[in-house]
């Protein structure tokens, strides 16, 4: 979506580059994309189906009668939230570094009075930065509920 937009943006250049870059955009994006789902689904040890049930029960807040499925997603959840405490750590830095960016970004535009792109592009990085805290708040709460729910379920069970 970005190349595409710089594509307007820029419009100067061949359109064939901006096809070429944004396919191989989306080739990085799939094969990322790819390589996270195969480890979930080694971590909570079942096929791209199961993974996506056991994802649905977590937005729902639903905790599985089934014992392996109870037992499956407690590895994806447990596995889940592993990953996002261990990138906690560097997330602030992350933060820094873009919002370092755009405030570079936004006075190379007020030094040379091109001001609007730089201002969209500030204001698209602090809602991208805020979007993130916010969608790491929500799964961290859910993760953390269904850690409850099924510790709770399993401790009835036994």
């Amino acid at each position: 979506m970005c190349v595409g937009v710089t594509a307007l943006i820029r419009w100067d250049r061949d359109p064939v580059l901006w096809v070429i870059r944004g396919a191989l955009y989306t080739v990085v994006a799939v094969a990322f994309i790819a390589v996270q789902r195969r480890r979930a689904r080694n971590a909570a040890g079942t096929d791209s189906r199961g993974l996506a049930e056991l994802g649905r029960g977590i937005r729902h807040r639903e905790v599985p009668d089934d014992p392996e499925k109870r037992a499956a997603m407690r590895r994806l959840v447990d596995d889940q939230l592993e990953r996002l405490e261990r990138g906690a750590r560097w997330l602030p830095y992350w933060l820094g570094f873009m919002g370092l960016i755009a405030a570079a970004v936004l006075a190379l535009g007020v030094a040379t009075g091109s001001v609007l792109f730089p201002l969209v592009f500030a204001l698209g990085t602090a809602g991208f930065c805020c979007w993130i805290l916010w969608m790491r708040r929500r799964t961290m709460e859910r993760l953390h509920y269904m850690r409850s729910a099924l510790r709770e379920e399993h401790e009835h069970v036994s």
